[in-house]
């Protein structure tokens, strides 16, 4: 991995991306040490993380990370999440939110060196290719070590560098223990009452 203590850098981090990445790895992510591992290697100037919100839930089990994002280092961009019923009937949730963090990295990555995107969505390839049209460095996080991987292979081609997820576990990893001692500690929740797709696997921090 290269990065520089010089370089003014940014993280973009689409949630529900890299939490299924990170699920399909087998650990959860903790936000805390994540912060901290690119502190040290990089002038941090902004984390950017973005998901979007079951706004009419009883209960929104992603509340809780939310609000521990924004309290320590994390801008949260969030919109309402639409709920629709596909061909065959099935209720779906749609909560994209690539636009937004697309504008988001124009916009700032004038006074950036290096962009850092948290996604293996090959939607993205256009936007790393922009921005190093504008002489800035990029990264993508994401992994190979699944099957099938979780990165668009246009998307690992076009960045300059590519992160597998896996080689982090270790640096920004949670502890297993704390997850149980967080799930003992969590409310009980009616799940008949939660919205189905509701993102409700979100919740940890």
């Amino acid at each position: 991995m290269d990065f520089y203590q010089d370089e003014r850098l940014a993280l973009f981090i689409d949630g529900s991306n890299l939490y299924a990445t990170a699920k399909a790895l087998g650990f959860d992510i903790d936000y805390k040490r994540l912060l901290g591992f690119f502190r040290k290697r990089s002038r941090l100037v902004r984390a950017m993380y973005y998901t979007a919100l079951m706004e009419d839930a009883e209960y929104s089990p992603i509340r809780p990370l939310i609000d521990w994002l924004d309290y320590n280092g994390y801008k949260v961009v969030t919109k309402p999440a639409k709920e629709f019923t596909d061909a065959m009937g099935r209720r779906k949730i749609k909560g994209n939110m690539d636009i937004e963090l697309a504008i988001d990295v124009m916009q700032l990555c004038e006074n950036l060196d290096h962009i850092v995107l948290f996604s293996g969505d090959g939607d993205f390839r256009s936007l790393i290719a922009a921005v190093q049209a504008k002489g800035r460095r990029t990264s993508v996080v994401s992994t190979l070590t699944t099957r099938p991987p979780m990165v668009a292979d246009e998307l690992r081609r076009q960045t300059d560098q590519f992160i597998d997820l896996a080689e982090l576990k270790e640096e920004i990893g949670r502890d297993p223990a704390e997850r149980e001692y967080r799930q003992r500690e969590r409310p009980v929740v009616n799940h008949q009452q939660q919205t189905p797709g509701s993102f409700e696997e979100f919740a940890d921090i």
